[in-house]
């Protein structure tokens, strides 16, 4: 099995080396890695050049923002199986990618994913909340569920049959294309019950309350443009799991 890691980044030159670092520390021979830059000014495209040969595909070029940037890196991947590892992201051991292999060998499955950690920026050893996700169930989505898309592992021939990520979702991106995957086509699911990635804390959909109700519509949305009907407690169920996650 080879598997394609893909990060995409912009002026992320203050993290960008350790999210390198632990793509390239994996005991995982068959990896290709690709990293989509979107024209960065500050030094992160020079960081990048530095690993040379050691980055399989590299790019640096203006994009339509960051779900643009990860298509642009599923049309680049030729690995069976795609991973996507954001610039303030990190693997949270050297033996991840074996163990997403190995669980995907022995059970046959399209996807994987596991659980994760949001850290403090300044202190990676400080766990500001813990996305322990659980096993799939038919209905978890229904149930306000996701897993965390940086553990998200998938076989190419998913991103083949049922699309690429929408860029009319905003910030629901990655929830609209794993409820697409997971929910509507069916695609089987193997979990890993551990962390797999640590994210730095800062994400884009929940730093303001106007950001939490942007997202919670760009979620609405993504079951609206699959065809299929949450239930009424869906979205809300959604948020407040999150805040499960801090306690």
């Amino acid at each position: 099995m080879k598997i394609s890691i893909i990060t995409v980044v912009y002026n992320g030159a203050a993290t960008i080396r350790h999210c390198i670092e632990s793509v390239l520390s994996q005991n995982f021979d068959s990896i290709e890695y690709i990293i989509i830059d979107g024209n960065s000014t500050d030094s992160t495209k020079e960081i990048i050049k530095s690993y040379g040969s050691k980055i399989d595909k590299f790019i640096s070029e203006p994009d339509k923002g960051i779900y643009d940037a990860m298509n642009k890196g599923v049309m680049m991947a030729t690995g069976d199986v795609i991973g996507i590892l954001n610039s303030d992201d990190f693997y949270a051991d050297s033996t991840i990618i074996s163990q997403v292999a190995k669980a995907m060998n022995e059970t046959n499955a399209d996807g994987c994913y596991g659980d994760l950690n949001y850290v403090d920026g300044r202190n990676e050893a400080v766990i500001k909340r813990n996305w322990v996700s659980g096993a799939y169930k038919p209905n978890s989505f229904l149930m306000g569920w996701m897993p965390p898309h940086p553990t998200f592992f998938v076989k190419k021939k998913c991103y083949n049959q049922y699309g690429n990520f929408r860029l009319d979702m905003g910030s629901a991106a990655d929830y609209e294309i794993m409820l697409r995957f997971i929910f509507k086509n069916g695609i089987k699911l193997t979990y890993l019950p551990k962390v797999l990635v640590k994210m730095r804390t800062g994400g884009v959909s929940n730093n303001t309350l106007k950001n939490r109700i942007k997202a919670n519509s760009n979620d609405r949305k993504a079951w609206l443009v699959n065809d299929i009907k949450p239930r009424f407690f869906t979205l809300w169920f959604k948020p407040i799991r999150k805040v499960v996650q801090f306690l």
